[in-house]
C-alpha cells in the first residue's frame, strides 16, 4: 500500500476528515435467521466512513477534493487501494492498528437491511496529532473542511474541536457531520452542524417530537456560539435549515425505497459542493436533499450519479413554511 495517494497541484475545494474509516462489505440473502448458517450472495466492497463518502459523492458532482483517513493494516491497504482505483485524492496516515469493517446484509424476502459496525482501532496520540498534521496541511487554500463520522477509541471527545481550530487558522469553513461524543465535543468554530433528528434529540437530552423543538434545540446550538448554521436530516421527512434568523423545512423527494446507507454523507458532500459554487443556504440544502435522495438508488454505499442528483434537484420544490407537514417520501436520515 502507498502511504499515501498524489494530490494535485491546485488544492482541493473541500477536504474531508474521517478519523474512523471502513472497508464497506454489503451483500443479500434471502432470509436472516438466527443461529443457523446464512448463505449470502455476491459481494460488494467499497472505502467508507462518513468523510470518504462525502469525498466520493463530492468529486462525482465536479468538486475537487482530498480526503485525509488513518489507515493501517491489510484492511487500510484495501480501502486505499479502493481509493486510488475510484481517482480519489487522498492522503493516508499510517497506523499501528487495523482500519475496521461494517457489514450490510440486506434481507430479500422482507426487504430489511442489516448493519453491523465494529468500533475501530485504537489510534495513539502520535498517531492522532499526525493525523491533524495531515489537516493542516490539505487545508491549507480549501474552501471547507467536512469532518464527518464516529471518533475511534482512544481519541478525545475534543477533537474535532481542534480540527475547527486548524480550519478557522486555514480560512476553511467547516462542516461538522458527528454524533455522541465527537458533536458534544465541540464547542465554537463551525460554519455548519448536520446532525440526524436522532442525534439532535440525544445531543439535547429531549424527544424533540414537533418541529418546533427540533428548530429550537438547533436554535440553541447556535445562540451556544458553536456554528452558524444547523442543517438537521429528517429521515422521510427531508430535512430542517435552521439559522439565527429562524428554520424552514426542506421538502422531501419521493424515491422508491433502497439502501440508505450513504445518504446522509451525500447530503452533506451535495451541500459543501453547491456552496462551493456560491449557490444560496436554501439551494444548496435542497441539493443535500436530492443527493441522499440518489444514493437510495445505489447498491451497497456505491456513489450516487451526479446525473440523478441533478434530476432530483431540478424537479424539487423550495423550502416549505415550519409549519408545513412533513411528507412520507424518502430523504437522507
Amino acid at each position: 500500500m502507498k502511504p499515501e495517494a498524489a494530490v494535485a497541484v491546485v488544492p482541493p475545494s473541500i477536504v474531508t476528515v474521517t478519523m474512523n474509516p471502513a472497508l464497506d462489505i454489503s451483500t443479500d440473502t434471502d432470509i436472516v435467521r438466527a443461529t443457523e448458517k446464512i448463505r449470502c450472495g455476491a459481494v460488494r466492497y467499497d472505502p467508507g466512513g462518513g468523510g470518504v463518502n462525502v469525498a466520493r459523492v463530492a468529486q462525482e458532482l465536479g468538486a475537487r477534493v482530498c480526503a485525509v483517513l488513518p489507515v493501517g493494516g491489510s484492511t487500510g491497504a484495501t480501502v486505499a487501494g479502493l481509493l486510488e482505483e475510484a481517482h480519489v485524492p487522498f492522503q493516508a496516515v499510517r497506523i499501528g492498528g487495523t482500519t475496521r469493517e461494517s457489514f450490510t446484509v440486506n434481507e430479500r424476502s422482507s426487504g430489511r437491511q442489516f448493519r453491523f459496525v465494529l468500533p475501530g482501532p485504537l489510534l495513539t496520540l502520535t498517531e492522532q496529532q499526525a493525523c491533524l498534521d495531515r489537516i493542516r496541511t490539505a487545508s491549507a487554500g480549501a474552501r471547507f473542511v467536512v469532518a464527518s463520522g464516529s471518533l475511534p477509541p482512544g481519541v478525545a471527545p475534543d477533537f474535532y474541536q481542534r480540527v475547527a481550530d486548524i480550519a478557522h487558522a486555514s480560512n476553511a469553513r467547516l462542516i461538522l457531520d458527528a454524533s455522541g461524543c465527537g458533536l458534544a465535543g465541540i464547542s465554537s468554530g463551525a460554519f455548519m452542524v448536520k446532525p440526524s433528528l436522532r442525534e439532535l434529540a440525544e445531543l439535547t437530552g429531549r424527544p424533540l417530537e414537533t418541529q418546533a423543538d427540533q428548530i429550537e434545540a438547533a436554535r440553541g446550538l447556535i445562540d451556544r456560539g458553536i456554528t452558524e448554521t444547523v442543517v438537521v436530516s429528517c429521515g422521510s421527512r427531508g430535512a430542517l435549515l435552521v439559522t439565527a434568523g429562524g428554520g424552514r423545512h426542506v421538502a422531501p423527494i419521493p424515491v422508491a425505497g433502497g439502501s440508505g446507507v450513504g445518504a446522509g454523507d451525500a447530503m452533506v458532500a451535495a451541500i459543501a459542493v453547491a456552496l462551493c459554487r456560491a449557490w444560496t443556504l436554501d439551494d444548496a440544502v435542497r441539493y443535500g436533499v436530492a443527493a441522499g435522495a440518489a444514493m437510495l438508488m445505489t447498491p451497497g454505499t456505491a456513489t450516487c450519479r451526479g446525473a440523478d442528483v441533478e434530476q432530483f434537484f431540478g424537479g424539487s420544490s423550495d423550502c416549505a413554511d415550519p409549519a408545513e407537514p412533513p411528507g412520507a417520501h424518502a430523504a437522507p436520515g
